[in-house]
């Protein structure tokens, strides 16, 4: 049995869903892709993605057009029908569908090109939001959103772009030393950073674990390995057991506080084959 069979109750909860926020496909009506959490548009396509649907099945095409026409010519993404425009939301966007098979498409490459144009000056990437106040932390990088772009830089082709990264992974590797509140958003490294969150969806160790490892800047760097270490003695078994999940996502099957997930077993599977500790 394939894992979308495994997890057929968890799709159906998921797009039972679809009309909650207003619109369709998770959006509300005016199209907001990221209203509604944890039950948003670009949340619900990762979700179905992690449980097994290929781009291909329905609704997730569709759902590709609707972001999709949150493309701007300039490369960012308004995934809110009015305000300001900030590097996150362009990020995540843009992540869910290069996750839906569209890192090639051409939107995407001047995306790529304006997230690497747009880069503030320690590496990472800022949104110029200040809801915790002025101080000398914020004006350092988001951490959260600086994390989800190597994510996002995961799909984009060529060493030379990779190296074009170290300092956002530099940036991000300092952050497991200093752990302060860092950026407008003031993302810190602290107990909830710790605890083992699945799925991907804040700043976090597993994530943070997760993503870092692609990157060979960061493979070969002691700081790294900590981390690693870190997250390796939560496992029970080799398996990773999830510790902390929106309350929202509880009853979901794949996702069970104090449980072992396979599909984050699965992730934590790709970062030992990153380190070469697992074939």
């Amino acid at each position: 049995m394939g894992i979308k069979e495994r997890y057929a109750a968890d799709i159906a909860a998921i797009l039972a869903r679809q009309g909650d926020n207003g619109g369709a496909l998770w959006a509300t009506a005016d199209r907001r892709l990221l209203k509604g959490a944890p039950f948003s548009t670009l949340e619900c396509v990762d979700y179905l993605l992690e449980l097994g649907l290929s781009p291909a099945d329905l609704p997730l095409p569709t759902a590709a057009q609707l972001i999709l026409g949150a493309w701007r010519p300039d490369g960012r993404f308004r995934v809110y029908p009015q305000g300001a425009i900030y590097p996150c939301q362009t990020i995540w966007a843009a992540l869910t569908l290069c996750r839906l098979g569209y890192a090639g498409d051409e939107r995407l490459q001047a995306t790529f090109r304006q997230l690497l144009a747009d880069r503030w000056a320690d590496g990472g990437w800022r949104c110029n939001k200040f809801s915790y106040g002025r101080g000398p932390e914020t004006e350092a990088s988001n951490p959260h959103p600086t994390l989800l772009a190597l994510d996002l830089f995961r799909y984009a082709s060529g060493s030379a772009q990779e190296n074009a990264l170290d300092d956002a992974v530099e940036f991000l590797l300092a952050h497991w030393v200093t752990r302060k509140p860092l950026g407008p958003c003031h993302y810190g490294i602290g107990s909830l950073f710790m605890q083992v969150e699945y799925p991907f969806r804040n700043y976090n160790l597993f994530y943070y674990v997760y993503v870092l490892s692609f990157y060979e800047k960061a493979r070969r760097d002691e700081r790294f390995i900590q981390a690693f270490e870190a997250l390796r003695a939560k496992t029970r078994r080799g398996q990773i057991v999830v510790e902390r999940v929106v309350p929202k996502l509880a009853k979901l099957e794949f996702c069970k506080k104090g449980e072992p997930s396979e599909l984050a077993t699965r992730r934590y599977r790709e970062i030992l084959q990153n380190l070469g500790l697992e074939k």
